[in-house]
């Protein structure tokens, strides 16, 4: 994998699938917990769609945190120097990695699922310029009171035997991340402790460009949000930021990751669709 070296010299991994002819260039920003190489369904589907895919293992996670941490899977998830401050600039850093080899011509979007979804909202209240769409997956609004802070798999522990049920109906997703060395459970507060948790926190900034487009897709059993987190985020992105393009997806049913669910077509389909009648070349 290629890398970058972000501002506390740790070498970013990342990954591009680029396709001729693109219409748009998406840039992935994954889960806490997680890396690039559990999104090859999506990566796959958007390249035959038309869109090249960037993606980058963020600090602490996939190839990246395998070298930071060299070599130690129990410290995977950890961000290491500079905390999620540092992990927010190097997803930026990111984006300029991707534009000085695409060109300024082609669009880009940002598509954040989960922490990557909440690292993407903060990135666009300080430079929403920067990206010409954004898409939010198991998503939330970033507050204590919509968003749930504590043991996601609460209400789904008696669906399974993992503890990550909440992630999707196919209980193949469950058994797969729970096999895979370089995925974690341990929960976000306690790999990135309370100060750089709280940092999470806040809402759409206001005075964002008002043609930005933005598409939130969740799941209605998504314990990290849910339905309600998610309109609350789509009014504000409508009324506080004055953005003039939101639109919103709730799968009925659908726990957290969209992507990996059992109605996962309709969802790609769904992204395709609202990719191709904004950035999509007649």
């Amino acid at each position: 994998m290629p890398t970058f070296t972000d501002a506390h010299g740790v070498h970013i991994h990342y990954e591009s699938w680029r396709v001729p002819d693109a219409a748009a260039v998406i840039q992935l920003a994954h889960g806490v917990g997680e890396h690039i190489g559990r999104y090859a369904g999506l990566i796959e589907a958007l390249n035959a769609a038309g869109y090249s895919v960037w993606a980058d293992d963020h600090r602490g996670h996939g190839q990246t945190g395998f070298e930071q941490h060299g070599g130690d899977l129990t410290r995977m998830g950890r961000l290491g120097p500079g905390g999620l401050r540092a992990a927010v600039d190097a997803v930026a850093a990111f984006t300029r990695v991707i534009r000085e080899a695409e060109g300024d011509e082609l669009p880009l979007v940002l598509l954040g699922h989960s922490w990557g979804s909440l690292l993407a909202q903060i990135i666009v209240n300080r430079s929403a310029g920067d990206y010409d769409g954004v898409v939010l997956t198991g998503t939330a609004y970033r507050t204590l009171f919509d968003m749930n802070g504590g043991d996601l798999n609460a209400r789904h522990r008696h669906l399974g035997p993992t503890p990550v049920e909440w992630l999707s109906r196919d209980p193949a997703v469950a058994a797969a991340f729970m096999a895979d060395p370089y995925t974690t459970e341990v929960p976000l507060r306690k790999l990135f402790g309370t100060i750089d948790a709280a940092r999470l926190l806040g809402r759409p900034a206001r005075g964002l460009p008002a043609e930005l487009p933005l598409l939130i897709m969740v799941g209605s059993d998504d314990t990290l949000g849910g339905e309600a987190s998610a309109v609350k985020l789509a009014n504000a992105y409508a009324r506080r930021s004055r953005l003039v393009d939101v639109e919103l997806i709730v799968y009925e049913g659908a726990r957290h990751e969209v992507f990996n669910e059992t109605n996962r077509d309709e969802v790609l389909a769904d992204l395709a669709r609202w990719l191709d009648e904004r950035f999509a070349v007649d």
